[in-house]
């Protein structure tokens, strides 16, 4: 002790000596304070530190379902705490702790729906035993809304808008497709711009939990009584302005004009960038322009886009490094076939299937009232003789997803989606890869090739189906019809107008337009590869 605090401490204790004992003991606490402040530093480093925990991952919120499989609580003791001091209690339950690095993890499991108390305690085991514990609350949800849709809504016109209604329970928020809709009471409802083929709802509550259905958009589809035209034909006025005396004489309502052809080509100047580097737009005409003056003349404009017989694209695609865009030999070269090399390219092919849709796209923002798909297959012959990069399943099963995705895609911007298939698809659908069950549940029409002349002898029992055009539409149609039997889908066929061994002329082509009216469908598209039709099989409409 220092000599002068010893002199202070001496002249004390005498005065103790003396005095009462209520004065001693003032004197005493004196003494001690002296002391302990004196110690300085020392005394601090003494004394021990409380014992803590901190704890994070306490839910602020209601916790749902998709919250709960992720909760986890992560203690932190305060420095010298050891883990087997600290004990945590999930609703009055001791629960494990895992060590993570300087942490402690809860990760509760199998938590009911309603409130849920944590306790943390932190026991000191030193001389003083102090005990530090802190309460934490919060609360699971994990039961979904109640949402209530119909099983198919029904649209007026794939452009007149869509209204969705339904009725929700226990939801702050429903989207249709995306797009927020107006809560009413115990119900919500959305106006959407068009009709797409299906629409996604989903209600969701304040713990994030979901309810979610996907309805089929059905909207009929007007029918139609159509031609063929390709691009150049109809730049030239001696093809185009027999089909619109048709159309103004209600011979026709339709007229079905190419967007993309057999070569590859587009007809008119689209902005795809794809199609632009490969040199595929050519301007043959105006499409906005075209559109609208038929349109004008009440007459339906559908857009054949010829699929996966692409030679522009393939033999660009080979010559530039994306030799996975076309089919390819077992040797791995491009396949040829009685089409010639690069003309078929991969229906595996993601950028291949991306750019038919973007003209499929591109086509119904134009305002074409149809995208009809053509060569949508795989090249006919043996399976073995073909190489597909990145195939996973069959082609079949290929070409009815690439069907489903572009008509999700063109149906949101109003435009119908149908599919030209050949008429031995309806009982060889593996040579073709052309499945029409599949295809049917995923384009709102299909339209089949049944020229008589393209048939077999004996073919659905007709000994000579090219000369017996009546017969041969009539009962393939059955078939085709079957096929979709229980869909949405409707068929509306292809019709022979052209000679091909057999003249063709008004009774063979009435004949077959007869048959598919017996057979209940009362559209069709007449082919005629020159553009050239017989009017005299097209009687006006009253």
């Amino acid at each position: 002790m220092a000599p002068k605090r010893r002199r202070v401490v001496n002249s004390l204790r005498s005065v103790t000596d003396r005095a009462p004992l209520r004065r001693r003991l003032l004197v005493a606490s004196l003494v001690a304070g002296l002391l302990l402040a004196g110690a300085g530093v020392a005394t601090a480093a003494w004394w021990p530190a409380p014992v803590s925990a901190e704890v994070r991952g306490v839910p602020t919120r209601v916790v749902g379902t998709e919250d709960l499989a992720g909760l986890e609580l992560r203690v932190t003791p305060s420095e010298g705490v050891r883990a087997r001091d600290v004990t945590v209690r999930l609703d009055g339950e001791p629960v494990g702790l895992t060590p993570d690095g300087g942490d402690l993890t809860v990760r509760p499991d199998g938590l009911a729906d309603g409130r849920h108390d944590v306790v943390v305690t932190v026991a000191d085991r030193g001389p003083f035993g102090t005990t530090s514990e802190s309460r934490h609350r919060f609360t699971v949800d994990t039961t979904p809304p109640v949402l209530t849709v119909p099983d198919r809504l029904d649209a007026g016109s794939l452009r007149g808008g869509l209204t969705v209604t339904g009725g929700v329970e226990g939801a702050e928020r429903v989207t249709v497709d995306g797009t927020a809709a107006d809560l009413t009471g115990d119900g919500f409802e959305v106006a959407l711009p068009t009709s797409p083929a299906t629409v996604d709802v989903v209600a969701t509550d304040a713990a994030g939990n979901t309810a979610a259905r996907t309805v089929d958009v059905h909207v009929t589809h007007p029918g139609m009584r159509g031609v063929h035209m390709t691009a150049l034909a109809w730049t030239a006025s001696s093809l185009r302005e027999p089909i619109l005396r048709m159309a103004r004489q209600g011979r026709i309502d339709t007229v079905q004009l190419d967007i993309k052809d057999e070569d590859g080509l587009v007809g008119y100047d689209t902005e795809v960038p794809l199609a632009r580097r490969i040199g595929a737009a050519t301007g043959y005409y105006d499409a906005p322009k075209v559109i609208k003056a038929l349109h004008a003349l009440d007459v339906r404009v559908v857009g054949r886009i010829v699929a996966f017989r692409d030679p522009r694209l393939g033999r660009w695609a080979w010559r530039n490094g994306h030799r996975d865009w076309v089919i390819q030999t077992p040797g791995g070269g491009p396949y040829g076939g009685k089409y010639g090399a690069y003309s078929f390219t991969n229906p595996f092919s993601a950028d291949v299937r991306r750019y038919n849709i973007a003209l499929a796209t591109e086509a119904a923002e134009l305002g074409f009232d149809d995208v009809l798909y053509d060569y949508v297959r795989r090249p006919d012959g043996a399976l073995g003789r073909l190489r597909f990069a990145g195939r996973k399943g069959t082609p079949e099963r290929a070409i009815a997803g690439f069907m489903k995705e572009t008509r999700e895609a063109v149906r949101k911007r109003g435009a119908f989606l149908g599919a030209s298939v050949y008429g031995i698809a309806a009982t060889r659908p593996t040579e073709i890869a052309q499945d029409i069950p599949a295809m049917a549940g995923s384009a709102d029409y299909i339209a089949p090739m049944v020229y008589p002349s393209h048939w077999g002898p004996g073919e659905y029992g007709v000994r000579n189906p090219n000369r017996s055009p009546y017969p041969i539409v009539r009962r393939s149609l059955a078939d085709f019809q079957r096929l979709v039997r229980g869909t949405d889908t409707q068929i509306m066929p292809w019709l022979q107008d052209f000679s091909l061994g057999v003249t063709y002329g008004p009774a063979q082509v009435s004949a077959q337009i007869r048959a598919a009216k017996d057979a209940g469908i009362d559209s069709f598209l007449l082919w005629n590869a020159a553009a050239r039709y017989t009017r005299a099989a097209l009687p006006p409409r009253s």
